[in-house]
């Protein structure tokens, strides 16, 4: 294969020369590449990011400013930075535009450092001015990008949230309605605490009991009196006048006074519907026409029998007093032993769909707890939301500082003509030894009767050998001078303009 793609040595050659002459001509003509740079320092800490922990949410700076460094070369803020470098005096048709769009896509860079929070923005353009002003353009977005963006996030977040408090504040509303309605079918199984079920029913058996032993001791006690009253002897006392204005009656005002007592007592708990109330005026009542028969009946015996009209026995007089007292004290009290006798039974009869009220209630107290619950957290959250947004708007989202400004290198730093010389001579010879083994596959030459015989599958009876003279050495000998000429030649002439790049480079400017 080798002896067959030598014997194409000049087809190689020359197509080393031609490859390698349009290579050095399309390095040479490649436009000087110039590249602006910039570097910018984000300070994301701040001091009210200690002094409002635990009170407002606290972005996370750091992200922000990496997502926007990201997504900063993107096809809207590319069209502004053209607008704004005056790119797009040039170009007139939209395919143009877009195209110009695409390419700046492609050459515009923003690198990071990494933990420094320090970002390097730059182009590279054929003209130094215009990559200048494209790097300023893109540090003025770059450090104007981002607020506006995050002050309509806190301001979607905080109508999110108001959202959500008027739904639960008529939740709230509702459920509150709900447990109203429930304590009002339900109001005399609750007590002033609250207390619904057999706690209440508990209260009202103990209040009973006491209420029927202080009946017990106060009948006692009236029974006590009796016994004493009997062994007195009482004296009428003389009644003067025809009016019963001023007259007194010991026994029978002293009874009245102390029921007017427990009237005064009785309406400082309860109204005038109560039952403890109704019974105290009827005996009032009952004391108050008592004595007024009283009084007639002594008028008369007074006036058929004046010489009655003598004081009464004082300890009589006593004895009398405190049996009314003890007597209007029972009758309140059979009142208040029959009134709690009466709840006793009514509660007792509504103890039976007792468990299903109680569930009831605790639903009604587990729905109501929980949407108010919802509720405060979701005002916490609205203040929360609130204080956010104040502190980016007074803080920003971060302190944009611009270490390096805008930049253009002094000499070009693309394209590398160092490198793609060698590479376009590389080229260039394996070009020529491509098409050396091409011709030799096209048009094959045989060296030897072995190959002849396998290519063409026929016997071969013989081979004629020559012996070359010197003349046709010498014409041998001196093809492969020129080839090496011209193989050495290539070689030097794409040696000779590294060397010339190489010392000439330092000078451009």
């Amino acid at each position: 294969m080798l002896k067959a793609a030598w014997s194409y040595r000049w087809v190689g050659v020359a197509v080393a020369w031609l490859v390698g002459v349009i290579g050095a001509g399309v390095v040479l003509r490649v436009p000087d590449k110039y590249e602006a740079s910039a570097r910018i320092y984000v300070d994301t800490q701040s001091i009210l990011k200690p002094l409002m922990a635990g009170l407002a949410v606290q972005p996370n700076v750091e992200q922000q400013v990496m997502m926007l460094s990201r997504t900063l070369i993107s096809r809207p803020n590319v069209e502004k930075l053209i607008r704004m470098a005056d790119l797009d005096l040039g170009n007139k048709t939209k395919p143009e535009q877009d195209a110009l769009v695409d390419e700046l896509i492609k050459t515009l860079q923003i690198k990071s450092t990494g933990r420094d929070n320090l970002y390097t923005l730059a182009f590279r353009d054929s003209k130094p001015e215009r990559a200048k002003r494209v790097v300023q353009s893109l540090v003025s977005i770059f450090v104007e990008s981002g607020l506006g963006e995050k002050r309509k996030d806190s301001d979607s977040a905080k109508k999110f949230i108001d959202d959500q408090i008027r739904s639960y504040e008529k939740k709230l509303e509702e459920a509150e309605n709900r447990l109203k309605e429930f304590k009002l079918r339900n109001l005399e199984l609750q007590n002033a605490d609250g207390k619904v079920g057999t706690e209440r029913l508990g209260d009202l058996s103990t209040q009973l009991a006491k209420a029927k032993l202080d009946l017990r001791e106060a009948e006692n006690s009236r029974d006590a009196l009796r016994r004493q009253i009997v062994g007195e002897d009482p004296v009428l006392l003389p009644d003067s006048g025809s009016s019963s204005a001023g007259v007194s009656i010991p026994d029978i005002d002293g009874r009245i006074d102390t029921m007017k007592k427990n009237l005064d007592g009785l309406l400082q708990r309860y109204t005038e519907q109560h039952p403890d109330v109704i019974g105290t005026r009827r005996v009032l009542k009952d004391l108050e026409e008592q004595k007024v028969q009283e009084i007639a009946a002594r008028k008369k015996a007074a006036a058929s029998n004046p010489a009655m009209a003598v004081n009464n026995n004082p300890v009589y007089q006593q004895l009398k007093v405190s049996l009314a007292e003890t007597e209007a004290t029972v009758a309140s009290l059979r009142t208040r032993v029959a009134e709690y006798e009466s709840r006793y039974q009514r509660l007792t009869q509504n103890m039976k769909n007792m468990p299903q009220l109680e569930a009831e209630f605790a639903q009604l107290n587990r729905d109501y707890d929980v949407h108010k619950k919802n509720y405060d957290g979701l005002v916490a959250r609205r203040e929360s939301a609130s204080l956010s947004g104040e502190l980016e708007s007074t803080a920003g989202i971060a302190d944009f500082r611009l270490i390096d400004p805008p930049s253009v290198s002094p000499t070009p730093v693309a394209p590398n003509r160092l490198l793609l010389m060698p590479v376009a001579l590389l080229v260039a010879l394996g070009a020529g030894i491509f098409a050396a083994f091409v011709m030799s596959q096209l048009r094959p030459v045989f060296h030897d009767g072995r190959a002849l015989r396998e290519f063409t599958g026929l016997p071969l009876l013989g081979t004629v050998s020559m012996i070359a003279a010197d003349s046709a050495n010498k014409v041998r000998k001196a093809g492969l001078r020129r080839f090496l000429l011209a193989f050495g030649g290539l070689i030097a002439a794409y040696g000779a303009g590294i060397l010339a790049m190489f010392l000439l480079a330092p000078r451009v400017s």
